[in-house]
């Protein structure tokens, strides 16, 4: 685990519960160096003085912040402690909500709390209390230099911190084509409605993060792979020419899709435990794309 990132007390009325704070993240990216595709060599970036045209080392950086056109007030870590200083030290819970009653959009950054030695104890009381009332608590906190809204909320042993959205940070949906709400103003048949849920149904399952991997890595190291096999370290791969659909091509019957959908074998298999479950969800996924493709260019 790598080291903790904050220190300080998750506070519900007068209850503390001291806590630290770990990424739960660890995203599986490249290191890719950038380079001057004439000869390959490294490109390189520098900070500079904008007055001198020198370089300023990393310790002579600090943070400042423009009041007026050239003018800077300048702001160290203790500036933005000292601005809230509560909030800079405790993850604050002000309400309890259903568990399920934060929308998906809200979601943004997940982090593990552990308590702090002599805060065990509370740490489960509060763990354990959340768990049984089906309940997560919502917060604000500091974290660096921003201030954010976030979510406490038991996984197993561990209390998880989501950090989430503001609601004026996420876009309203006025500039979105969508289907009219509701399935009869949609257009959707109580056929296909039927069908739609019976095919659910038989791709439902528990769920198993482990069945679920990010192969794309595995993908871009084998193309890598090939290109040095190949002796192609140096050649700039251009893109394939990509052949946009047929307009006003025929509409399928979706009722008709969903049945066939339902006939192909594998349901039973995910229900299993088999490995036939993710070839068929993909082949669902490209089948319902075709019809939504199709619906659009009628």
């Amino acid at each position: 685990m790598p080291r903790a990132l904050w220190k300080g007390a998750i506070a519900f009325g007068l209850v503390h519960v001291p806590v630290e704070l770990y990424p739960a993240e660890e995203r599986k990216g490249f290191s890719f160096s950038m380079l001057d595709k004439r000869d390959f060599s490294p490109v390189g970036f520098r900070r500079y003085s904008k007055k001198s045209g020198k370089e300023v080392p990393w310790n002579d950086v600090v943070k400042g912040y423009e009041y007026e056109k050239g003018q800077y007030v300048v702001l160290s870590d203790e500036d933005f402690r000292r601005a809230d200083a509560t909030a800079a030290k405790t993850i604050d819970i002000e309400t309890f909500v259903p568990a399920s009653a934060i929308p998906p959009p809200y979601y943004e950054t997940p982090y593990y709390l552990a308590p702090l030695k002599g805060g065990e104890k509370v740490y489960a009381l509060l763990r354990e209390t959340l768990k049984a009332t089906g309940r997560v608590g919502v917060a604000q906190f500091v974290l660096r230099t921003t201030k954010h809204l976030a979510m406490v909320a038991p996984a197993g042993k561990v209390l998880v911190l989501n950090t989430l959205r503001y609601q004026d940070e996420l876009r309203n949906l006025s500039g979105l084509d969508l289907p009219a709400d509701g399935a009869k103003a949609a257009g959707l048949t109580a056929r296909e409605l039927d069908l739609a849920k019976k095919l659910i149904d038989d791709l439902a399952a528990d769920w198993k993060p482990a069945e679920f991997r990010d192969t794309y890595h595995e993908d871009v190291m084998k193309r890598i792979r090939e290109k040095i096999k190949r002796g192609q370290t140096h050649e700039i791969t251009a893109p394939e020419t990509e052949h946009a659909p047929a307009r006003g091509a025929e509409v399928i019957d979706l009722a008709a899709l969903l049945q066939k959908s339902l006939g192909r074998d594998g349901g039973a298999a995910r229900k299993a435990g088999g490995k036939a479950a993710r070839p068929r969800a993909a082949a669902t996924k490209r089948a319902a794309a075709k019809v939504v493709r199709r619906r659009k260019v009628a």
